[in-house]
């Protein structure tokens, strides 16, 4: 980055809102949000950590979520023949953040205030055109140096009755403990990678313990949602937040603290990854012990998208 960034306490409060935004901070009319800290110096840098070729997928199958989260409609996959030599497929009631997915910069807005930007002018985002869809990410890429912290391990390491489907606010505290019993060192343009350990304790329940959790209100340990989580992310110059659970912060929320979503998307312009799946990369990462890789991840090139399946793999 050439400009300057500013500290979280230097930027700008919203008034009406009284909340920090980085609005002009990329420059007007800014389309990448915290994607701009993905500079080619630092895909390089990541590409150059590259030592083994081992490469792990960290996506879910789209259908993976059975049944459903948040009312959502089940996955239809039709396979059918053309003519006697060739078959094609469709899908149908695809829910593009139903499984591991990015939300783009259109998925949050800060209530009357706007989209990322101050955008507030909604009939312009449709279907097919408009600003902020996930387009702009396609054609930057989201390709760096990720870290993955075991957050899950750490807490369970404090208290052998940690759970992820029971709620629990992740606190900056937690973060960096689990960094320095990791001996990770955050850098600029790093996507940083939560596991909450989710996705595995998704994993061992069977069709009736999944239909539970999509029936319930939805209780995971996650980032706690308040403006110190925000500072904390925002002064690290992060690319993208990504985790293993629904939403990466905490669920149920408190209202009088907020949603960091609400904070840190429309606000802060962080490009924010759910549902991914670190479950073989922390088995790899504790036998080496190495946390750092390269991610790459390739979204639907869906113009006007408000989200996109992850479609993301660690090199090592």
């Amino acid at each position: 980055m050439s400009q300057r960034v500013p500290d979280f306490d230097d930027l700008p409060i919203l008034e009406g809102l009284g909340l920090r935004h980085a609005w002009g901070v990329f420059g007007p009319d800014d389309q990448l949000g915290t994607i701009n800290f993905l500079t080619p110096e630092r895909v390089a840098a990541a590409a150059a950590r590259v030592t083994t070729g081992e490469v792990i997928s960290l996506s879910l199958p789209v259908d993976a979520i059975d049944p459903p989260f948040y009312a959502r409609q089940p996955l239809a996959h039709e396979v059918f023949r053309l003519d006697r030599n060739y078959f094609d497929d469709r899908l149908d009631n695809f829910f593009l953040q139903g499984s591991t997915h990015w939300d783009s910069l259109r998925h949050v807005q800060a209530r009357e205030f706007g989209f990322w930007g101050g955008v507030t002018d909604s009939d312009q985002l449709v279907a097919g055109g408009g600003p902020l869809g996930i387009e702009n990410w396609v054609r930057h890429g989201i390709v760096g140096r990720g870290v993955l912290l075991d957050v899950a391990g750490h807490l369970a390491s404090q208290d052998p009755h940690y759970d992820p489907f029971v709620s629990r606010s992740v606190t900056v505290a937690d973060l960096e403990a689990t960094a320095a019993r990791q001996a990770v060192e955050l850098q600029e343009g790093d996507v940083l990678c939560l596991r909450f350990g989710w996705v595995g304790r998704y994993r061992q329940l069977d069709a009736a313990g999944r239909g539970k959790t999509a029936a319930s209100e939805h209780d995971f340990a996650g980032l706690g949602a308040g403006e110190d989580m925000s500072r904390w992310l925002w002064n690290h110059r992060l690319a993208a937040v990504v985790a293993d659970n629904p939403a990466i912060e905490v669920s149920p929320g408190d209202r009088n603290i907020g949603s960091l979503h609400r904070r840190v998307l429309p606000l802060l312009g962080f490009a924010l990854g759910e549902l991914f799946d670190f479950e073989a990369l922390r088995a790899a990462s504790e036998r080496d012990g190495r946390w750092d890789f390269m991610l790459v991840s390739v979204p639907l090139h869906l113009v006007g998208g408000v989200g996109s399946p992850g479609n993301a793999i660690a090199l090592r």
